[in-house]
């Protein structure tokens, strides 16, 4: 299985420089830049969140589509940032508008509510019941069974995928898989959820995810740093990748709403040695 992958370059505005004390000395050190995005649609403001910036339309969509905001790219017109490159602040807000013909309406999911400002670690944002999810995201078929191996080749692109890590760090990352183990898309990010958004969002407009996909083959690995949390799953499923793998844990909710949508989900991932939480049956095994 092929898992080669060129170490990806650190994008433009992820990396600051700040003078710290180092073995009695004062020396300049990379940090991971975190700063925030307004998200909108249509000009109403609807989240913000702590990012890193860069592939801030795939943050967007993918946010927009994991909540169920948008089905398919067909929704959405335009993505672009606020305002004019040198106004202060410019680059942190992004207005997703409708296409032509269509409304992107959030009142319809979000009843009346808005998302408050986030923190990189806040992802579900008042998403809190399973059944609720459970309405909009159908439980994935069993489908085709995926080989061990890609979760430990979705692992290696995964590590080779993370440029401002190896000078910071300080950020999470995501890459999704195709069954012939090739990247679909990867990013980084100093929280897991937008890291996944950012995937999930290039994925949708390259045409390999949602409802209208024809490009190519849909990813069948998600593969994140860091612990598996609630969102991460739920981001999964909605996507419709069937695999998720991580080199941490995950957590009870995660674990539960994984069984629930049909995504296996595998954990402390260590070549193909794992944890294997839910729907192990489509990696051929026996068990939860």
């Amino acid at each position: 299985m092929e898992t080669s992958l060129r170490r990806a370059a650190a994008p433009a505005g992820a990396v600051a420089e700040r003078t710290v004390l180092r073995n009695g000395g004062a020396v300049r050190d990379a940090v991971a830049v975190e700063e925030p995005l307004e998200i909108r649609v249509d000009g109403d403001r609807l989240a913000t969140t702590m990012r890193t910036p860069g592939a801030d339309a795939d943050l967007a969509l993918g946010f927009l589509f994991a909540e169920g905001i948008i089905a398919g790219v067909e929704d959405v017109g335009t993505v672009i940032h606020c305002g004019r490159p040198g106004e202060e602040g410019y680059g942190n807000v992004m207005d997703v508008r409708s296409a032509a013909g269509m409304r992107i309406d959030p009142e319809r999911i979000l009843e009346g509510r808005r998302f408050v400002p986030v923190s990189a670690a806040c992802g579900v944002c008042g998403r809190l019941s399973i059944d609720h999810l459970m309405e909009r995201i159908h439980p994935l078929p069993a489908g085709e069974p995926v080989a061990p191996a890609l979760v430990a080749a979705g692992m290696e692109i995964l590590a080779r995928s993370q440029p401002v890590f190896e000078r910071t760090g300080g950020l999470h990352a995501a890459v999704l898989v195709g069954r012939d183990g090739a990247p679909i898309a990867s990013a980084e990010d100093v929280g897991r959820h937008n890291a996944v958004d950012k995937v999930v969002g290039a994925a949708l407009r390259a045409g390999r995810v949602g409802p209208r996909a024809a490009a190519g083959p849909a990813p069948a690995l998600l593969a994140v740093s860091g612990r598996a949390g609630f969102e991460i799953v739920q981001k999964a499923a909605a996507a419709g990748v069937p695999v998720i793998a991580s080199v941490s844990a995950p957590s009870s909710l995660a674990v539960d709403l994984a069984r629930a949508a049909g995504v296996t989900l595998c954990g402390f991932v260590r070549g193909e040695r794992m944890n294997v939480y839910a729907n192990g049956e489509r990696l051929g095994l026996t068990g939860p």
